[in-house]
């Protein structure tokens, strides 16, 4: 989905963008094949009451408001109901980033400038100075987000939010005591492990293990089980804190 153009609008201002995605996929893919032959499955879309295949042409949006009872929308009536900003980034508000919980972050976009882009690197500026995140609504694809725009080294970045219906935290009433030397400890060993943010260090072991399985396979070599490290399991809490600082 690349190069969505757009524009983001506050008051009287207007700034062409454009809208790219920032994340890919990193997971190896693989198809379906049929066991016996080794040939890669089709999937049909048929009908079991008509006992037909169905061509695309042939096949509506239903939605069902009853066990088997649908009321059908059609593409032209799905148009109608589309919110009238599809190609506007229409800010709100301008907020502090840490009044947002990371748990409603969604998906990241790369925001733009199109054309000579002076009113976007204004825009730029001010969020740099002000050290705040624009809240804004839009619509990529066929879907309605809230979002947020935030200064990122050079450029904006888009992020979606989460509405509030979609969160399903689990709330924990349990009132807990917490022993003074427990805690002394649990804090000592978390400022033992301190470090920094550095994802250029973080890989994906398991894609990994993956790429290297299906390089091994190629050559027709086996693929050898990794030995998975036993670790005692101690259920005292001080012992297992104290041991740990010590390990440390």
């Amino acid at each position: 989905m690349p190069n969505i153009h757009s524009s983001i609008n506050f008051a009287l201002v207007n700034i062409p963008v454009t809208i790219n995605p920032i994340i890919r996929n990193n997971d190896t893919s693989f198809n379906q094949l049929h066991k016996k032959c080794n040939q890669r499955i089709n999937y049909i879309k048929y009908c079991p009451k008509c006992k037909i295949k169905i061509k695309e042409a042939d096949i509506v949006k239903g939605y069902e408001y009853e066990t088997d009872k649908y009321i059908i929308f059609d593409k032209d009536e799905l148009r109608k109901l589309k919110p009238e900003q599809e190609k506007e980034i229409e800010i709100i508000s301008f907020i502090p980033l840490k009044d947002i919980d990371p748990i409603y972050f969604e998906k990241s976009y790369d925001i733009n400038a199109e054309g000579k882009g002076k009113a976007y690197y204004l825009f730029c500026e001010a969020l740099k100075k002000t050290k705040l995140v624009a809240l804004a609504k839009t619509v990529i694809g066929s879907k309605f987000y809230y979002c947020i725009l935030r200064f990122n080294n050079q450029n904006i970045i888009l992020t979606t939010l989460y509405f509030e219906e979609e969160i399903n935290e689990i709330k924990d009433n349990n009132d807990y005591k917490i022993n003074e030397k427990e805690l002394n400890l649990a804090i000592e060993l978390v400022e033992s492990l301190k470090g920094k943010f550095e994802p250029n260090k973080y890989k994906d072991e398991y894609q990994e293990k993956i790429k290297e399985a299906i390089e091994n396979k190629i050559e027709g070599k086996t693929i050898k089980v990794s030995k998975k490290s036993n670790k005692k399991q101690i259920s005292d809490l001080m012992e297992a804190l104290e041991k740990s600082l010590k390990k440390k």
